[in-house]
């Protein structure tokens, strides 16, 4: 390494990474994004179950299987995230929620309620959200807020960053209502960072390598006070297999809870390159209380696919633990294969008889791979019931954020006694969905994860590189940057200090536009 080929490298293109990309540039800085995955245009996002490589993103063998969803079983909990040009934004719900005061009570300082409000208008001014419009008559938001309106629960409709008529951006679409806002959205209605910030960023001169998968961050030689000249980021070019550097005066990890911790542990534990990394480093992890079941044989009709994933949110208030609740619903294909997930350990018995956690993902793989979810809902599990009369209950909660990433073999690992720490919070969450099934008329179980090995899925993974005072606190500051690196900063979800309990992408994107205006006033 020679020098300094950039101001920053931005690891990452999700909400935190392009956020932090764009307000650098716009300030004149000389940017580039380093995104493992792949662009994605609309019409271009995989539907083909049978091309499993399309859809999965294979760890262990990326170059061969690049996909959009990463899914991983780990040793406590299992997660779900994305790979792509715009990261986690590509296939979340659209939901921008702000949460209440309370979630920030422990908080950091700067993180006032007033100076978070700020911060969610500028978000809100960009991604320009608003609930699903009521000329819309869509039967699964009556249903919802009709449950809610009986067990007298508070209920709102969900402000989403969708194009619901009018394109926001050039070279997007409206809403279709087809249901698929989780699987990249092939009509472009989504406000996705590739068509927000990160557009913008590039638009006014920033650089973007795709294809490139960071392993780790070394420092260069000191300029003084433990400042390094530069930062080199190592990765490896998947289209090429080659392995590469590229340098930079200042570094921002934003690949994500599991990719940033990813990285930064095996700077630390692997190549010895950041060894005074905070020992807090992988602890405070949350799934964000994520919990999913399926509400089958409603004797109301849902038409679960009719309009986006999720248009209202009911929330718990009474309970000794706090949650709220949304009633997701996807293509018919995907609630057929739902429903034969969510029926309960007596029917997959057989079905799953000889595997074990970690060998799940490998079985859903396959059953995606033999073209299940391409199937009509009789290939459900017996009892399912008729497809337009299901729905998904996912709860969202303030669990105890005790989990821990850490390196098995060198390999990414959560460990986490979850079933047990978090008892209460599930089983509340598990109250309230039987409740609202009976509003419904319906039975619930939930998602087959739970019941047969006592694990749940997190599509909202968080800390792990907690904010803090010190190392012995967090790994970052108040303001993004690495303890006793200067100069290496993170900006995702991962340096969130506890669980929020509500859908946490406004509050990830407020904590990054935080940080990304304390970047830009430190001197390159």
């Amino acid at each position: 390494m020679t020098g300094a080929e950039f101001d920053v490298v931005v690891v990452g293109s999700g909400f935190g990474a392009s956020i932090a990309a764009w307000r650098l540039v716009t300030q004149g800085r000389r940017v580039l994004v380093l995104e493992r995955g792949k662009r994605y245009v609309p019409g271009e996002f995989p539907r083909d179950t049978r091309d499993v490589r399309s859809i999965f993103w294979d760890p262990d063998h990326p170059e061969d299987s690049p996909g959009l969803y990463d899914v991983r079983f780990h040793s406590g909990i299992g997660t779900a995230v994305a790979s792509g040009v715009g990261g986690g934004s590509l296939i979340y719900a659209n939901n921008l929620v702000r949460p209440d005061a309370s979630v920030f009570k422990d908080w950091p300082a700067p993180f006032r309620p007033e100076v978070l409000d700020t911060l969610f208008d500028r978000i809100e001014a960009v991604l320009t959200p608003s609930p699903v419009p009521d000329l819309y008559r869509l039967p699964k938001r009556f249903a919802f807020r009709g449950a809610a309106n009986t067990l007298g629960r508070p209920v709102f409709d969900t402000r989403q960053a969708v194009s619901w008529m009018n394109p926001a951006n050039p070279g997007q679409g409206h809403c279709v209502l087809c249901g698929e806002c989780e699987f990249g959205c092939n009509h472009g209605a989504k406000n996705t960072m590739d068509f927000t910030y990160l557009r913008e960023a590039l638009a006014k001169g920033g650089k973007l390598w795709t294809s490139c998968l960071v392993s780790h961050i070394e420092p260069g030689p000191s300029v003084g006070f433990g400042r390094p000249e530069y930062y080199g980021v190592r990765y490896r070019d998947l289209a090429t297999g080659r392995d590469a550097c590229v340098t930079a005066r200042r570094v921002v990890l934003g690949a994500g809870t599991l990719g940033t911790a990813e990285i930064l542990l095996r700077s630390r534990d692997v190549f010895g390159t950041l060894p005074k990394l905070s020992p807090r480093l992988g602890h405070g992890f949350s799934g964000n209380g994520d919990f999913l079941a399926t509400l089958q044989n409603s004797s109301l009709v849902l038409d679960p696919w009719y309009g986006p994933d999720v248009t209202s949110v009911i929330k718990f208030e009474d309970e000794p633990q706090l949650f709220t609740m949304a009633a997701p619903g996807f293509n018919q294909a995907s609630m057929a294969f739902l429903a034969a997930l969510g029926q309960g350990r007596e029917h997959h018995a057989n079905w799953f008889s000889n595997l074990a956690w970690q060998h799940l993902a490998q079985a859903l793989r396959a059953a995606f791979e033999t073209g299940l979810v391409t199937k009509p809902l009789p290939l459900a599990m017996p009892g399912a019931g008729p497809a337009d009369r299901m729905t998904c209950l996912f709860a969202l909660g303030r669990d105890n954020a005790n989990g821990r990433l850490l390196l098995k073999d060198e390999r990414l690992d959560i460990e986490w006694n979850y079933a047990q720490e978090n008892h209460g919070l599930i089983d509340a969450m598990r109250r309230a969905m039987e409740q609202i099934g009976a509003v419904y008329g319906g039975t619930v179980e939930p998602l087959a994860t739970w019941d047969l090995f006592g694990k749940t899925l997190s599509v909202h993974p968080l800390g792990g590189c907690r904010m803090g005072s010190d190392a012995q606190e967090g790994v970052v500051d108040a303001s993004g940057q690495v303890f006793g690196y200067p100069g290496l900063h993170l900006s995702d979800a991962s340096v969130i200090p506890g669980s929020i309990g509500f859908h946490p992408v406004l509050t990830i994107s407020a904590v990054a536009l935080k940080f990304a205006d304390d970047l830009v006033k430190m001197a390159v």
